[in-house]
């Protein structure tokens, strides 16, 4: 995905969205103020995906005025040189993270440390990034291996995943404090003037965290609602029989009551009025690749075999492990709807339709 950063005209429509700034975004490290009180501050990635919208929110306590950090970028040189020009004038009264990925988090431990912020995450997603960060090693574990070949990796693919070694998460993260304030679903969080609810979901990752202002009119989504990407919903090597795809698709539905009013600000993208329209793109894309699939394994599949019938490009190297997932999560919600069953052969899975 990459949109590109232009002024435009002051509305532009896609796919029943409006987009009421058209297709501006931001100069990097560069906060433009949104809505009252709100800053939109975008960062570069080094992914496919390359770029993070982070948020700063006018607050204040018995201290005086200050700024909540909604979201932090990668423990990165950029990223860290953004926020190095950009600190002397905050005193950042706190940190919150949607959820445990590192483009979210991977600053969140560094800036707590460098202005004595604390973080607020779900319990979920804190204690994930600890363990993921804490389980840092030269080697993949024994389970990611197995994982691997149940999927049927090649073996040139396995091993480039045991050469790899198991520290991408902390690489791209700096240390998270050893304490942090718990949020909770439907907890208010008065932050500056605002009052924002959480609202949580889960299946992109255990326990995200998004908030909405009490007064309908804003919406910070994080990664569970995204313009113009689906957001990655995988089934995690440590849970192999985890349903995360009925955990999204349940969380859409919890969604769906809240109001269609609010002007959302997505993790990556666009900001956008049409959160309803969303949800049901978003539904529907799975529901059709559920179907598509359950046709495809009319006859026995690996998991790598069910590429091709749900991603649009080629899945390398660099995508085999998030592409493993996600079939993976398609199959096992058509697993646990009676609708597919496993089999394995020589440490292979296979899946049949039922």
């Amino acid at each position: 995905m990459s949109d590109e950063s232009l002024t435009g005209p002051a509305l532009q429509s896609h796919g029943g969205l409006d987009y009421p700034l058209g297709k501006w975004t931001p100069p990097p490290g560069e906060p433009h103020e949104i809505a009252p009180g709100v800053r939109w501050l975008r960062m570069g990635l080094p992914f496919v995906l390359d770029h993070i919208n982070l948020w700063l929110l006018d607050d204040h306590d018995a201290q005086g005025p200050g700024t909540t950090i909604v979201d932090t970028g990668i423990c990165a040189p950029a990223c860290t040189a953004i926020w190095e020009g950009l600190l002397p004038g905050l005193r950042v009264t706190r940190i919150i993270g949607t959820h445990f990925h590192p483009d979210h988090v991977g600053l969140a431990g560094w800036l707590s440390r460098r202005t004595g912020a604390s973080l607020w995450m779900t319990r979920g997603e804190y204690l994930m990034a600890r363990m993921v960060q804490l389980d840092a090693r030269d080697t993949p574990p024994p389970e990611a291996v197995e994982f691997a070949v149940e999927a049927g990796w090649s073996t040139e693919a396995i091993d480039r995943l045991q050469r790899r070694g198991w520290r991408h998460y902390a690489s791209a993260a700096s240390p998270l404090p050893a304490r942090y304030h718990r949020m909770t679903d439907g907890q208010k969080i008065m932050i500056g003037d605002r009052c924002w609810q959480v609202v949580v979901g889960s299946g992109h990752s255990p326990e995200h965290a998004c908030l909405v202002s009490d007064d309908g009119s804003l919406m910070i989504s994080g990664d569970q609602v995204l313009p113009r990407i689906t957001p990655n919903v995988s089934v995690p090597m440590m849970e192999p029989l985890g349903d995360p795809l009925g955990d999204w698709l349940a969380s859409i539905e919890r969604l769906r009551r809240l109001p269609d009013t609010p002007l959302v600000l997505p993790s990556h993208g666009l900001p956008f009025h049409g959160l309803h329209a969303r949800l049901d793109q978003l539904a529907q894309g799975h529901h059709q690749q559920l179907e598509a699939l359950h046709d495809f394994c009319a006859t026995p599949r690996q998991v790598i075999d069910c590429f091709p019938v749900l991603f649009r490009r080629p899945i390398d190297e660099t995508l085999i492990g998030m592409a493993t997932g996600e079939a993976l999560a398609h199959l096992r919600r058509l697993e646990m709807a009676g609708r597919m069953r496993r089999e394995r052969q020589d440490g292979v899975l296979r899946f049949t339709s039922i």
